[in-house]
């Protein structure tokens, strides 16, 4: 019992498991020198330390097999109710089991010892999966570096590394742990440092306000070892998230800093309204204006002031891209001036946003005048105003008009489907994506209906076909019209329907049947290739059969040889057969 306390201590092992791989190796080593077919079972006495083994065995009246086998009479010596072919447990510990059974035992116990330590390192870390873990660089290679956590090791893979990080054996690392899987040789651990939640997990260490659940960590954009996103947001009122997580003087923030690799980090506080929250992820750039627009699958279009355009940006478009992971929409990013060029454009050509505008055309008549006489660089704080203002009033205006739109095409289906006539849904349907009514879009289809239909009715009656320019340009612009209405298979369909009628209205005479020759001589002069006459191409073929049908005859007159036959007397065909390339032998006769 001294040993197996001492093995427990020294593996990290509980007191049960090393007792049941003793028992177990017990068990084998009796097998080994005592066979047996029925249960054998083993306890060891933790108070003395004492081995028992128990065997069950079969009562019979004659016994023949001593260690199978039990007598009636010494069975109910043990249980006083055994009967004739009942199992009956009895203990039958030996005093020695030999060097061989020994050494088995030993070799059970090591086994079971060890795949108990897997198991339990593999319990251990995967409780701590998704968690930051400390470790020493072990072994540096161009695909992996290997990492020391005391008495395992765990791989951080080339596509996990940040990329402007190098390492060196000896040096401490700390990795979050993404996956635990379990293998042959123990848990296999993979480590990452580019996982956005290791930020979430260094946030929580550094800012006992996540922690303890003050502030809270609402989404997470990150490129690793360049520049990171993160949105917060205080559970508590009176609590500055943004101030909490950078820190006195930004002390918390730069600790984050200084593991990631000088990994800049932009903290944004987060906003039930989602044009705020837009707007703050684009930070540091300032924001005048944002647009939702949820029919185009949640884009924004933002407007910065056109001396913040790059800033808003980013090197390489990367602080707009990282807004959009952090917010999870799709953000346009326009000018102040470009922003204002459109408004006015579409005050000037939409005369139902210009009517609803009308009342407040001083705005953009100043907007007009100092997008004219100023550089969109040089625009002050009110001029930057007043023209996010013009930008906001058409875009209210414009907006409106089209909830307007649909809410009347809605009414109209319920409308119709109230009268019981049949609804177009196609029409409404198309109406409510662009904004039209529901007559204009059928109008429009009517009159593109009726321009392919004229088109394809001419090509098929066969006018213009005798210039071959205007029979082009008919061709293409029917199947420019025909692509955008139809499918391909009605229009083909169609043509193939008013071919005959072609063909029964022609007044044309039949014309006289056309020489092969002269055919061919036309191709060739349309194709700039040379084409023999049918005739001779007709010759040539039967030539090229008659060539091909003599090198196979040839070929095959190569496997055989004449020989002459001691046996048969006479001479015969001998054939060789492909087989193995270093016994090309002819054998098998012919007659």
């Amino acid at each position: 019992m001294v040993a197996i306390h001492q093995v427990c201590h020294e593996r990290q092992l509980p007191l049960d498991t090393v007792l049941e791989a003793v028992e177990v190796a017990l068990i084998s080593a009796y097998k080994r020198n005592y066979a047996g077919n029925h249960s054998i079972t083993a306890q060891i006495n933790q108070k003395s330390g004492a081995p028992q083994i128990f065997v069950e065995k079969v009562v019979v009246n004659n016994v023949t097999d001593e260690n199978n086998e039990i007598s009636l009479v010494d069975a109910q010596e043990i249980v006083e109710h055994a009967t004739i072919g009942s199992l009956v447990s009895i203990e039958n510990t030996p005093k020695h089991f030999g060097r061989i059974a020994a050494q088995t035992a030993k070799q059970v116990i090591l086994q079971r010892i060890r795949e108990a330590e897997r198991d339990a390192l593999y319990k251990t870390y995967a409780d701590r999966e998704g968690e930051i873990i400390n470790g020493t660089v072990h072994k540096v290679d161009p695909h992996q570096v290997i990492l020391t956590l005391g008495n395992i090791e765990a791989v951080l893979p080339r596509a996990e590394q940040i990329p402007t990080e190098r390492y060196s054996e000896g040096q401490r690392l700390r990795a979050y742990v993404s996956s635990v899987a379990k293998s042959s040789r123990g848990p296999q651990i993979i480590i990452s440092r580019t996982h956005r939640t290791m930020l979430r997990r260094l946030l929580e260490v550094e800012v006992p306000e996540i922690y303890n659940g003050t502030v809270e960590i609402k989404s997470i954009a990150r490129e690793a070892g360049y520049r990171s996103k993160v949105a917060v947001a205080a559970l508590q009122e009176g609590v500055d998230p943004v101030g909490s997580c950078v820190g006195m003087r930004g002390t918390r923030i730069q600790n984050i800093v200084n593991e990631l690799g000088g990994e800049k980090i932009d903290v944004v506080q987060w906003n039930v309204e989602i044009g705020y929250f837009i707007a703050n992820s684009l930070s540091p750039a300032k924001v005048t204006n944002v647009m939702l627009y949820d029919e185009k699958g949640k884009t924004a279009v933002v407007v910065v002031p056109d001396k913040q355009l790059s800033l808003a940006i980013g090197k390489e478009g990367q602080n707009a891209r990282l807004a959009a992971k952090l917010t999870g929409w799709r953000i346009d990013i326009k000018s102040v001036y470009e922003a204002v060029t459109e408004a006015l454009t579409k005050i000037k050509k939409d005369p139902e946003i210009r009517e609803r505008v009308s009342h407040r055309m001083e705005i953009f008549n100043m907007g007009k005048a100092i997008q004219e006489d100023k550089d969109p660089l040089t625009y002050t704080e009110p001029e930057l105003k007043l023209l996010s203002e013009a930008i906001e009033i058409v875009n209210i205006a414009e907006l409106t008009a089209k909830r307007e739109k649909k809410a009347k095409v809605l009414a109209d289906i319920q409308a119709t489907k109230a009268s019981g006539d049949e609804v177009d849904l196609l029409a409404h349907a198309e109406a409510l994506l662009t904004g039209k009514s529901p007559d204009e879009v059928r109008a429009e289809q009517s009159t593109a209906d009726e321009m392919a239909d004229s088109l394809l009715d001419e090509l098929a009656m066969g006018l213009l076909l005798e210039d071959d320019d205007d029979a082009t340009s008919l061709l293409d612009m029917a199947a420019e019209s025909a692509e955008t209405l139809v499918k391909e298979e009605t229009v083909s369909e169609s043509v193939k329907i008013t071919e005959p009628e072609k063909q029964e209205t022609s007044t044309k005479p039949e014309a006289p049947p056309v020489d092969a020759d002269l055919m061919a001589k036309a191709e060739a002069l349309l194709t700039d290739t040379k084409v023999k006459p049918a005739s001779d191409v007709s010759t040539e073929e039967d030539e090229s059969d008659i060539e091909r049908e003599r090198v196979k005859k040839k070929a095959k007159q190569k496997k055989r040889r004449l020989v002459f036959d001691e046996e048969l007397g006479e001479m015969v065909a001998q054939r060789r057969r492909k087989g193995n390339r270093k016994d090309q032998n002819w054998h098998d006769y012919e007659d």
